[in-house]
């Protein structure tokens, strides 16, 4: 062969070559980018991540601080006096041992002033409830200038001391010896502090509702005004009515102030038998008399919590609104 054949092979085997090399051979910048499009929203990712909280969040954060902290402040020391008064040695603290002897100490000596204090509480309620429920419906459905300074009337043993309120009583009733000297005068006291609570209670659902147009249609059909009250102000005053009554029992079990101004040994209820243990006593005895104490208010407070939050009938107002909201039919547009 020539020069000019082998030439010729050369030129077509390089172009040969060429041509496979740029089949096989893909491009640098192609293959960059077919890597790094992948990584693109895991960095976006990550950056998102890597962002300071807002001051929405950090404003949440403290809110839920502030309350942790005063739940704190509040229930700590109602758990170190349970904790006393189940201790052997309040000093020594839990190493000393658990037990339930100061909680039998306790229901030994002061049983008479559990039941009393029921019995007192359980007789407030009634007459409370006898003279609450229709106070408050009345003036609820009043107008007028009087039911105001009435309501305002009302409500001047909740703005008075306890202490101010027991001397007033003692000052126009102490002077009849067997009134002064029985149950029935501490039964008194409770009334007085505790029917604002019950009136407020039923007044304030009996105003949300709207009871005039119910006892209207009633009256039209012929019903009386007992058939009325029965069937229509009760079953719609019962929220009112069941947040008073529980009210009313927590804090006639409780009553400290106008109670000690009252009582007589003979009539000794269950927190003035509290003051005279951690007075007296040891303070095991005092703690294990405030668990007792303590289980018999709880209930008495979950029940509130759960029954007795719609106390002002708002919530009850605004679920039929809703309601009726719902129910409306949705207008057509016109064409």
């Amino acid at each position: 062969m020539g020069r000019a054949g082998v030439r010729s092979q050369c030129e077509r085997l390089g172009c040969r070559g060429k041509r496979v090399s740029g089949v096989s051979k893909p491009d640098d910048k192609t293959s960059m980018n077919s890597i790094s499009s992948p990584l693109q929203p895991t960095a976006k990712r990550r950056a998102r991540r890597l962002r300071l909280p807002t001051s929405r969040t950090w404003l949440a954060a403290g809110q839920w601080f502030v309350t942790l902290l005063l739940c704190a402040f509040l229930i700590v020391p109602i758990v170190m006096s349970i904790m006393a008064g189940l201790t052997v040695n309040y000093f020594k603290g839990v190493s000393s041992g658990l037990t339930l002897r100061w909680l039998s100490e306790v229901w030994t000596q002061y049983h008479g002033s559990v039941f009393l204090s029921l019995e007192v509480a359980a007789a407030t309620l009634l007459i409370t409830l006898l003279t609450g429920v229709p106070a408050g419906y009345v003036l609820a459905r009043s107008k007028t200038r009087l039911s105001r300074i009435i309501e305002e009337f009302l409500v001047l043993p909740i703005a008075l001391p306890g202490l101010a309120s027991a001397l007033a009583l003692l000052v126009v009733y102490g002077g009849f010896t067997m009134f002064r000297m029985s149950v029935a005068f501490i039964v008194v006291g409770h009334v007085v502090f505790t029917l604002p609570f019950m009136v407020r209670a039923v007044a304030a659902v009996c105003a949300s509702s709207d009871l005039r147009t119910l006892e209207e249609g009633a009256a039209s059909l012929g019903a009386s005004f007992f058939q009325r009250f029965i069937t229509i102000v009760l079953p719609n005053a019962r929220p009112g009515i069941v947040a008073g009554a529980l009210a009313v029992l927590t804090l006639s079990i409780g009553e400290f102030n106008l109670t000690w101004m009252l009582h007589t040994p003979d009539t000794k209820t269950l927190p003035v038998g509290l003051a005279d243990t951690y007075a007296s006593l040891r303070i095991e005895i005092g703690s294990a008399y405030t668990i007792l104490f303590f289980i018999m208010t709880m209930p008495l407070l979950v029940a509130m919590q759960w029954l007795g939050v719609d106390a002002t009938g708002q919530r009850n107002a605004g679920k039929k609104r809703i309601a009726a909201s719902r129910s409306k039919p949705t207008p057509t547009p016109t064409p």
